[in-house]
C-alpha cells in the first residue's frame, strides 16, 4: 500500500514532490534508481544521477536515460489522475545542465482521465516477472492495446514473429555469454544484487528466478552463487509474446521518450492483468544489438525488448527495494 510523501513545502511543491514519489517505484536496470527530483512551487526538475549508472553494462548511458524516461512517465500519470494539466520539456537546458533531463511545469487544473487514473493505480502493483508464463498466448486486443500506448509516446512496438524469436534467443544468449566472461560485468552486477540490508536499491538474489531452458533467455542475477528456493514458474514460456521497442534515432531524447513508452506499456500490462519483465541484456553489447536490429528491417534502432504473457501463478510477487524519498526527492519552495 502506498503511502503520501511528506516533505516540508508548499502544497504545489507537495503535490510534485508525491508525483516524485510515484515515479520512485519506475524500473531500472538492476534497480539502480538513477534519478533524482526537485519539486519547486509549480516545476519538477528531473535529473540523472550519474553516480548510479552502471559503468561497465551502460557505457553510453542509454539504460540510465530509459529508466529516467519511465520515472518521468510515472510521475505524469500520477499528476493526470490528480486533476492536474502539466507541460513537459525534455533536456531543457543540454549545454549548461546536462543532468537535467527533464522539466514538469503544472499549467492549470482539469478532470482526471480515467485512463490515468488506472495507469496511476496500477504503479503500486507492476512488478517485473522473471518466471515462466502461461501457455496460453497474449489476446491480440490486448497487444494493440499495448502497442497503441508505446505510440504515443514517439516510440514503436515491433512484436516479434514466431519465426524471428531463433534470432532474439541468439542475441540473448550471445550477450549474456559475452557479459559472464567480463570481470568487470561480473563485478557490477555482483555489486547490485548483494546490497546490503536497507540500501533500497539493487536486486535482491532471491528475486531472481532459476536457470532453465526458455525460449529466450532469462539473465542470471546469481553469477553462479548457490541461492536456494529459486523458482523457475510453473509456465513454459510459449504462450509469450515478445516486443522490441525502436525508434528512428539514437540519442538521450529519443532514450527519454521510449523509457516514457515503456512506462506505459508496463503499466497498461499490469492493468490489463498481465504480466511483463524487461529484456536488456542483448542491447547491453554492441554485435548483440546489431542482430536484434536486423529484426526491425532496417526501419529503427532498437532500445529494449520486454516479454509479455499471462502469469501462472495468482500469488503477487514482493515489491524490490526502493530508496528513501528524502534521498531522492529535494523541495525548494
Amino acid at each position: 500500500m502506498f503511502e503520501p510523501v511528506d516533505l516540508p513545502g508548499s502544497a504545489t511543491a507537495q503535490v510534485l514532490a508525491t508525483a516524485a514519489w510515484h515515479a520512485m517505484h519506475a524500473p531500472s536496470a538492476l534497480n539502480t534508481q538513477p534519478w533524482r527530483w526537485r519539486a519547486a512551487a509549480r516545476t519538477l526538475e528531473l535529473r540523472a544521477d550519474l553516480d548510479r549508472q552502471l559503468t561497465t553494462t551502460d557505457r553510453e548511458g542509454r539504460l540510465l536515460h530509459l529508466a529516467c524516461g519511465a520515472a518521468l512517465h510515472h510521475a505524469y500519470v500520477a499528476l493526470l489522475a490528480d486533476g492536474w494539466q502539466v507541460r513537459i520539456a525534455l533536456r531543457p537546458d543540454p549545454a549548461d545542465d546536462p543532468k537535467l533531463l527533464a522539466r514538469v511545469t503544472l499549467i492549470g487544473r482539469g478532470m482526471p482521465g480515467a485512463t490515468a487514473t488506472a495507469l496511476r493505480d496500477a504503479i503500486g502493483r507492476r512488478r517485473t516477472d522473471r518466471r515462466a508464463f502461461a501457455d496460453t498466448p497474449v489476446p491480440a486486443v490486448l497487444l494493440d492495446r499495448l502497442r497503441r500506448a508505446v505510440e504515443l509516446h514517439g516510440t514503436y512496438l515491433h512484436l516479434v514473429r514466431p519465426d524471428q524469436l531463433p534470432m532474439l534467443a541468439v542475441a540473448t544468449a550471445s550477450a549474456a555469454a559475452d557479459e559472464l566472461a567480463d570481470p568487470d560485468y561480473r563485478a557490477e552486477l555482483a555489486w547490485w544484487t548483494t546490497r546490503p540490508a536497507g540500501s533500497g536499491d539493487g536486486v535482491p538474489a532471491t528475486s531472481a528466478v532459476r536457470q532453465a531452458p526458455r525460449r529466450v533467455p532469462v539473465r542470471d542475477h546469481t553469477i553462479g552463487r548457490h541461492v536456494p528456493g529459486l523458482e523457475v514458474g510453473a509456465g513454459t514460456d510459449r504462450g509469450a509474446s515478445y516486443g522490441i521497442l525502436f525508434g528512428s534515432t539514437d540519442e538521450p531524447e529519443a532514450w527519454l521518450r521510449a523509457g516514457e513508452a515503456l512506462s506505459a506499456l508496463l503499466l497498461s500490462a499490469t492493468d490489463a492483468g498481465l504480466s511483463a519483465a524487461v529484456i536488456s541484456d542483448p542491447f547491453e553489447r554492441e554485435w548483440p544489438r546489431h542482430l536484434v536490429g536486423e529484426l526491425l528491417a532496417a526501419v529503427g534502432t532498437p532500445y529494449l525488448a520486454v516479454r509479455i504473457g499471462l502469469p501462472v501463478e495468482a500469488a503477487p510477487l514482493p515489491a524490490t527495494p526502493r530508496r528513501d524519498p528524502t534521498d531522492v526527492i529535494e523541495i525548494s519552495g
